[in-house]
């Protein structure tokens, strides 16, 4: 099918539902973005130069914001903001405590609030804070396989098999 501006081949079918009646446009790439771009846009005046200008002082100051934030690093399981924006998971639940000012706008923005109101679980055979030093442990475990200390790894992993167990390591 032929582009209904000029005689290039038609890539874009356009259907335009305005109003009470429906028309559809075939039309190649230069004429589908022309024809999709607001007439407004393209008259640039001074006042919105300024506003662009500002904005983009704003972006990059976001932007140097965010440079600092995605270097902060959770002290208990070692995950980064930057990891948590790739991933999408945070580390371990002392990361809701550590990352609050920057996960609180975005699970509003999600949520609409920030308190659970579902069911929680009746028992937990470990509490928070076991939960926590099991975390630091098997980071601090990892670690030490890393830089092949292998006795240090054992004795890290014995206090976290105590801990599993109801122990105390």
């Amino acid at each position: 099918m032929k582009c209904q501006r000029c005689d290039k081949q038609a890539a874009f079918h356009i259907t335009d539902l305005t109003g009470e009646s429906v028309s559809s446009v075939h039309l190649c790439p230069a004429c589908a973005k022309d024809y999709l771009e607001p007439q407004q846009a393209k008259k640039v005046e001074t006042s919105s130069l300024i506003s662009m200008l500002s904005k983009q002082l704003k972006v990059g100051q976001t932007a140097e914001q965010l440079a600092a934030l995605d270097k902060k690093v959770c002290p208990v399981c070692g995950i980064s903001f930057f990891e948590f924006r790739k991933q999408g998971r945070l580390g371990c639940p002392h990361d809701y405590t550590f990352f609050h000012e920057e996960l609180e706008p975005l699970i509003v923005n999600i949520h609409g609030v920030t308190e659970h109101k579902g069911k929680t679980p009746q028992h937990s055979s470990i509490s928070g804070e076991s939960q926590m030093q099991l975390i630091q442990l098997r980071r601090q475990m990892n670690e030490a396989v890393e830089q092949e200390d292998y006795e240090q790894a054992s004795q890290i992993r014995d206090m976290i098999r105590k801990l599993e167990n109801g122990e105390q390591p």
